[in-house]
């Protein structure tokens, strides 16, 4: 075996191992994982549009909550202890994955400092 067939074989080892490495040492991407759990709520004038939004999602899912909105705001997921500001042109994303079992309310912070009715939705994340 000439020099620089044993060179090919070292990088080409070298090259094996890394990959090998990043993927057991990635964890891995969350939406191929586990079940994935995509909510949209559309606010307006800080209300949600259709009433007061009840969402479920199982335990250990990975949960996306998408709010548009027609102005400013700030939105509040208790429990998760999860804040996210939305804009006419930007809607807010929640992203997390459910570890804790419950009842969590969703809240606008724009109609809660308006004196309005702050709950928005509640999400549900069962066992």
């Amino acid at each position: 075996m000439g020099r620089n067939q044993r060179i090919g074989l070292i990088v080409a080892a070298a090259v094996v191992a890394v990959v090998a490495v990043v993927i057991a040492t990635s964890g891995g991407d969350d939406s191929k994982d586990t079940e994935q759990s995509v909510f949209h709520l559309q606010l307006k004038e800080a209300a949600p549009v259709g009433g007061v939004q009840s969402f479920t999602a199982k335990k250990d899912a990975v949960v996306r909550i998408v709010i548009s909105t027609d102005a400013p705001d700030q939105v509040h997921l208790h429990g998760y202890d999860v804040e996210r500001e939305a804009t006419a042109a930007k809607p807010a994303v929640i992203r997390f994955k459910a570890k804790i079992e419950g009842s969590f309310e969703l809240e606008s912070h724009t109609a809660e400092h308006e004196g309005k009715q702050p709950l928005i939705a509640h999400l549900h994340v069962e066992p």
